[in-house]
């Protein structure tokens, strides 16, 4: 009987990203079944990988640790009413394949007792049903060569998915994973994917959603309630349920149009020194509110009287922390981060605004492009495609004019972490149109490829002139102008 494996949890298995097999996928290097991987599949792909019968879950994905260096990552079990739920689950999966075993043995024995009786009479044909009898015993009495590879990857997985549940969001295909005590709200939003929703804590019903396979359990209490039709056609709320199994939902993904301005108290974390007259200010929210945005939005800023627009650095996955690079002198905001803002200090945040957005429904290759201080944009976009692991391949071009790659540390770190990824340092010493031309001479086609850039004007329209004169079509060029 065919086991298939969902192609996130093969990546965790391998320790590989999921752009990586996406990739080998199309090379037809692997095959599939309806978006899994068969057992035997990946037993013959990856024949140097062992796995480790182990007393915990080491599953710490090393990617993104690498790529948010400061984020916090809880890994806990789930809570016990779940844990023991899904350890039911596996218990009826296991109680069935064994089961089945257990009538093929008994047709086994049939089929020997009637090869046997066949036999009686003597004879060539006798000797060949005797010969045919003795060699299905030898087949199963022998170990096939990769048994203990099988047994020690659905040991692995078993475990997997004890403390994690697969979730696939239909239509839009996106997958990620329940960990610990997450909420598929909560879930969701780590892994980058932004499932609408409203007030988080059952009263709105904004983010009502469809189960459509799978099983999930209620763990926070809600207000709202649900229509007799809805309940039946298995409607829920993300932020009361979470996953006891691997499930499939229904669900809407939220778009730059679909988050509503938002203004929030918030806290200063730390001021970070980035270059001359530049910080990075991290914010934090309130612990019971959440601040809605896609990579790539600003926000406005305000201390008393003094205010500003700024482009949000940090990624949406990264729940309470926002990161903001301030310029000394651009707005009269900057005044005061720069003239004695200090930890703890209250700075109110109030946005998003703007549609300068990953489009969630691409997975070709992407191509960044900023232009000194619009590596802030740039940065919550790289981010936001390296949580969601959607795209087949990652360059990011800097180029550096008045200031320095100011955290070129941090880009080196991906390139080193993400086999897709690659980053290269430019300057502007060679005029806009060089650099333009320098950074699309190293790709032999942008027919397929996706380009966002930020910068001043004149250099994302010889950036924009370079790539459609290269192939891109203009609906794979986005831009903003940072100037």
């Amino acid at each position: 009987m065919p086991h298939y494996l969902p192609l996130s949890r093969v990546a965790r298995l391998v320790g590989t990203s999921r752009a990586s097999l996406q990739a080998m996928i199309k090379q037809g290097e692997i095959d599939t079944f309806d978006g899994m991987i068969e057992l035997e599949e990946l037993l013959r792909k990856f024949p140097d990988v062992h796995w480790r019968d182990e007393g915990e879950l080491e599953y710490v994905n090393a990617i993104k640790e690498r790529a948010f260096g400061k984020r916090i990552m809880e890994r806990v079990l789930p809570d016990k009413e779940v844990l023991a739920e899904r350890l039911y689950e596996l218990g009826k999966e296991f109680a069935s394949a064994k089961s089945l075993l257990l009538h093929y043995d008994q047709v086994f024995d049939w089929l020997c007792k009637h090869l046997g009786e066949l036999a009686d009479g003597g004879g060539e044909a006798d000797t060949a049903v005797l010969a045919l009898k003795h060699r299905l015993r030898q087949q199963l009495d022998a170990a096939p060569q990769e048994a203990e590879r099988a047994r020690a990857l659905l040991a692995r997985e078993s475990l997997l998915r004890v403390m994690t549940a697969h979730v696939l969001v239909q239509p839009s295909g996106h997958e990620f994973f329940v960990e610990g005590n997450d909420t598929l709200l909560q879930a969701a939003l780590r892994a980058g994917i932004p499932l609408d929703y409203g007030c988080s804590n059952g009263n709105c019903g904004e983010c009502k959603a469809r189960l459509v396979a799978g099983q999930v359990k209620k763990v926070h209490p809600h207000d709202y309630v649900l229509k007799g039709p809805e309940k039946a056609n298995g409607t829920l709320l993300l932020c009361s349920y979470t996953a006891v199994s691997d499930v499939v939902i229904e669900a809407r993904v939220a778009g730059a149009e679909d988050i509503p301005r938002q203004t929030l108290p918030t806290r200063v974390r730390s001021i970070e020194p980035l270059a001359d007259g530049l910080i990075a200010l991290h914010l934090f929210t309130p612990r019971s509110q959440r601040f809605r945005f896609l990579a790539g939005q600003r926000v406005k800023l305000n201390v008393g009287d003094a205010g500003g627009d700024y482009y949000v650095a940090s990624c949406p996955c990264e729940e309470r922390h926002i990161e903001l690079h301030v310029r000394a002198g651009a707005q009269p905001f900057a005044g005061k981060a720069f003239g004695g803002l200090r930890k703890e200090d209250a700075v109110s945040l109030s946005g998003p605004e703007g549609n300068f957005v990953i489009k969630l429904d691409s997975r070709r290759p992407v191509i960044f492009l900023a232009w000194d201080e619009g590596f802030a944009p740039i940065k919550s976009l790289v981010q936001h495609v390296m949580s969601l692991e959607m795209a087949d391949s990652m360059d990011l071009y800097w180029v550096s004019d008045r200031l320095p790659h100011y955290q070129e540390n941090l880009c080196r770190s991906w390139a080193d972490a993400l086999d897709n990824f690659h980053y290269q340092a430019l300057f502007a010493r060679s005029g806009m149109e060089a650099v333009a031309r320098a950074i699309f001479s190293r790709h032999a086609s942008l027919e397929h490829c996706d380009i966002y850039a930020a910068g001043p004007a004149a250099f994302l329209d010889a950036a924009r002139a370079e790539a459609t004169g290269r192939g891109l079509s203009l609906l794979g060029f986005h831009s903003e102008k940072v100037e």
